[in-house]
């Protein structure tokens, strides 16, 4: 039960903690609606999923000999991070969303694939919950993880669409949007400049 526990802490405090998709989340909640975010949150869901099983069943061990590997993905990651900020900050404020396309599922499926926050939390929670002789634990691991996460991510998108009730301006939105943009940029230019 314990076990248990832990794996459910772990999986809430990554999943739950503001990081790049959860901002792309929260703006795309408060300019596109719960509904038109869906997608993106599944894809980032199972994206992320997908490179926790594919590390817990041995790219963990090939990463491992390659630190490098790390440093790459820091840079490739932040570029695309940074180009998601620009691209938010830099969107058009209308009133009528309609309009305007909401992030979808392989835009989020591809922001866990790029995303460090995402490629830590996998090595991290691999190293913590894996047992070499028995595949149980992880497996328990990925259930829990993909539950938690995909129910966090919703979190973020109800939060964005609350927060619509206050976007009732064209000058608000371009504030909203340059602040969710641009806190994008300033965490990927951390995660650059901190390696």
């Amino acid at each position: 039960m314990t076990l248990f526990f832990a794996m459910f802490l772990f999986s809430l405090t990554m999943s739950i903690s503001p990081g790049p998709v959860n901002m792309v989340i929260i703006s795309s909640g408060a300019n596109h609606g719960f509904i038109r975010t869906l997608p993106f949150v599944s894809g980032a869901t199972i994206g992320f999923t997908l490179l926790l099983i594919i590390m817990g069943f041995g790219l963990y061990a090939t990463i491992d000999k390659h630190p490098l590997f790390f440093k790459y993905l820091n840079v490739a990651g932040s570029a695309f991070i940074i180009y998601v900020g620009y691209k938010i900050a830099s969107s058009q404020p209308e009133l009528s969303l309609t309009k305007s396309e909401a992030p979808g599922f392989i835009q989020g499926f591809l922001l866990q694939w790029l995303n460090p926050k995402a490629w830590i939390a996998c090595a991290s929670g691999v190293v913590l919950f894996s047992e070499p002789s028995n595949n149980a634990p992880l497996i328990v691991f990925i259930t829990i993880y993909f539950l938690v996460c995909y129910l966090s991510l919703a979190a973020w998108a109800v939060l964005g669409k609350n927060i619509s009730a206050l976007l009732n301006s064209i000058g608000r939105i371009r504030a909203f949007n340059l602040c969710m943009g641009g806190t994008l940029i300033i965490t990927a230019s951390y995660m650059l400049l901190a390696q």
